[in-house]
């Protein structure tokens, strides 16, 4: 199993990014898909989950910001950011879960610089 997440780098505050994650070795298109993030110094938290049917679920300090979409078609989920604040700087990880599998990817840096 992979998930390969990509888009992450240097913003300025107010910017927006698009984050990508890629997986393989899933059945991708029955999982529930999620960003998560850990700043450092803080505890992981969760960012976005979509679920198989589309449902998503957005944490509270990123609403009306954040969206999270899904591409069956291409096994790929997507974080799309918006109005980026300096506390969203964090790595962001892509995570998978089936009934309790969970399968996490590598991160990648998000760095808003204010």
């Amino acid at each position: 199993v992979q998930l390969q997440a990509c888009g992450g780098g240097l913003v300025q505050a107010g910017g927006s990014l698009r984050l990508s994650c890629l997986a393989s070795g899933i059945i991708f298109s029955i999982n529930t898909m999620g960003w998560y993030r850990q700043a450092p110094g803080k505890q992981l938290e969760l960012v976005a989950t979509i679920t198989s049917g589309g449902s998503t679920n957005l944490a509270d300090s990123v609403k009306g910001r954040f969206a999270i979409s899904r591409d069956n078609a291409k096994n790929t989920v997507y974080l799309h950011m918006n109005s980026l604040k300096a506390e969203d700087t964090s790595v962001y990880y892509c995570n998978s879960n089936w009934r309790g599998a969970e399968n996490w990817g590598q991160g990648t840096q998000v760095t808003v610089s204010s």
